[in-house]
């Protein structure tokens, strides 16, 4: 495969993933600015700090939702604004259609445009169903490629890119709640607390999933060993980075040569067998996802100079 077709494809892939965390991401801080005594302002802040992409107006005094959404939803001068995301996958299809079934260009293509004119006040009256109506979007593209791309090195570099994305925006979300909205002493575990921790399982569609682990108990560490320790939930970290490692075997077996970042990644998926939640809270929950991000922000570099892109 030419590098500049992995590229694309790669690309793609965390695009589309991006659009669909970022709309996870701002959703939670949604329902987080909503809940009795929540400091919307701060709920907000926590957001735009999460994200990665917005370091300018985290500490903004006058920051508020319209300028979060306007920043992480519409703007096109952000390359991680969910706009941008959409735009800059279906151009990365573009340059790549002939590696494309048609049921994926057609979930690219589909209303790629919708946000084009909007504005932040339009957005925000609306913001529910936009949100939704992203991650519909690009839940239909990831149901394309499951359905229609053969099992090559193409998928394999797809499927990587949305891995890579997937574990990262994870870990953001955690960051958001232990980190950056870490409650005060006198909440902890109380009402607020609950309800905050709950939203990012359903920022990461895992509500339903972890109620069948652990039975409704839901606990600041249950959660993170669901999201980060869970090999069985495909958002959490230890999945995504068992995948990457799968898919980085593949095409070593297929091109007949052992690359770096299979080390990177079998080195995390080897961390996150041996370590316990109780041993990851003692360390520092915050300390270790700043780690995970670094390694995976390393990861996918090494995966682009080892392919040549």
């Amino acid at each position: 495969m030419l590098s500049r077709t992995a590229e694309n494809l790669f690309w793609m892939g965390r695009y589309m993933e991006r659009a669909d965390a970022t709309a996870r991401l701002i959703e939670m801080g949604y329902r987080m600015a909503m809940l009795p005594g929540s400091n919307e302002q701060e709920e907000w802040r926590s957001v735009a700090a999460a994200s990665g992409s917005a370091p300018d107006i985290v500490e903004d005094q006058k920051l508020n939702a319209s300028t979060v959404v306007q920043r992480l939803l519409l703007d096109p001068d952000n390359a991680s604004s969910i706009r941008s995301c959409l735009t800059s996958a279906r151009a990365n299809g573009r340059a790549i259609r002939t590696a494309l079934t048609q049921d994926m260009w057609e979930a690219l293509n589909d209303g790629w445009r919708s946000l084009g004119q909007m504005d932040a006040e339009t957005a925000l009256k609306s913001l529910p169903t936009l949100l939704e109506w992203t991650k519909n979007r690009t839940a239909a593209f990831r149901g394309a490629s499951e359905i229609s791309l053969l099992r090559n090195d193409g998928y394999y570099f797809l499927r990587m890119g949305g891995l890579i994305e997937r574990a990262d925006m994870t870990l953001r979300l955690l960051d958001v709640k232990y980190y950056v909205l870490l409650p005060e002493t006198d909440v902890v575990g109380g009402g607020r607390d609950y309800h905050q921790w709950t939203s990012v399982l359903r920022a990461t569609s895992a509500l339903r999933a972890y109620h069948h682990v652990y039975k409704g108990d839901y606990t600041p560490w249950g959660i993170a060993d669901f999201l980060i320790l869970n090999a069985t939930f495909p958002r959490s970290v230890a999945y995504c980075y068992r995948q990457i490692s799968r898919f980085l075997d593949d095409l070593a077996e297929l091109y007949g040569e052992t690359r770096s970042p299979q080390g990177v990644a079998s080195e995390m998926v080897e961390q996150l067998d041996k370590i316990g939640i109780e041993e990851l809270f003692q360390s520092g929950l915050h300390e270790f996802v700043s780690e995970a991000i670094t390694t995976t922000r390393r990861l996918s570099a090494e995966i682009s100079k080892a392919y040549h892109f």
